[in-house]
């Protein structure tokens, strides 16, 4: 799943980002949002003081890459690069963290299920009640902590004192995906190994179907 070369004059190349992304369950997958605001609330809830991008859409994870094996954070980070100052914003990621918001090619609306099939209805129905989703983020890479990673380090396992934070980024979604929809956990998507993705939902298929 291999994306197209860009030429990396005057911007920073896609391995200086990181592909992050929230993961749940849902009866809709596939909704936008140009709400700019609370894109920015969730992003800085998330992944806190990193530069950055928000797309402006859930997704289910089989509309994540085009047959062309392009992803959806490749398309974020080209869309940027396709700027006539784009010198200026990428620099603004990296010196102000800056946050940006951008609407995904509408192309990304097709399914196109990956050699492994297991979120589809016919492999596992229980995925056609509760519907895989995802929110894709694009962080410019940093030495700072990402806020999940430093709220799951302050709970040190305890569920009951990660709770609140969990209930505030299900809270935080319900722009673009209300309710029913809520939060599994949240990931870094490797193009090379796509199937950890796919392992994430089926972690929770034993709960799901008990």
């Amino acid at each position: 799943m291999s994306a197209p070369a860009l030429n990396p004059a005057a911007a920073p190349s896609l391995a200086d980002f990181a592909s992050f992304y929230l993961y749940g369950l849902t009866d809709n997958p596939y909704q936008q949002s140009t709400a700019i605001e609370q894109f920015g609330q969730l992003y800085d809830l998330v992944i806190g003081a990193h530069g950055g991008v928000s797309l402006g859409s859930s997704f289910h994870p089989y509309q994540l890459v085009s047959p062309a094996g392009v992803t959806v954070w490749y398309a974020a980070y080209a869309q940027l690069y396709a700027q006539p100052d784009r010198a200026a914003l990428f620099g603004a990621m990296a010196d102000e963290q800056a946050r940006f918001l951008v609407a995904p090619p509408a192309s990304f609306s097709a399914f196109h299920v990956w050699p492994d099939a297991r979120l589809t209805s016919a492999e596992n129905p229980v995925f056609s009640h509760y519907i895989p989703f995802v929110l894709p983020f694009l962080v410019r890479k940093g030495p700072a902590p990402l806020r999940w990673d430093a709220e799951l380090a302050a709970a040190d396992g305890d569920a009951d004192r990660l709770r609140p934070y969990l209930d505030a980024v299900n809270q935080a979604i319900r722009f673009v995906q209300p309710a029913p929809a809520f939060v599994l956990g949240f990931g870094e998507f490797d193009e090379q190994q796509p199937a950890q993705l796919i392992e994430r939902f089926m972690d929770c298929r034993a709960m799901l179907i008990s």
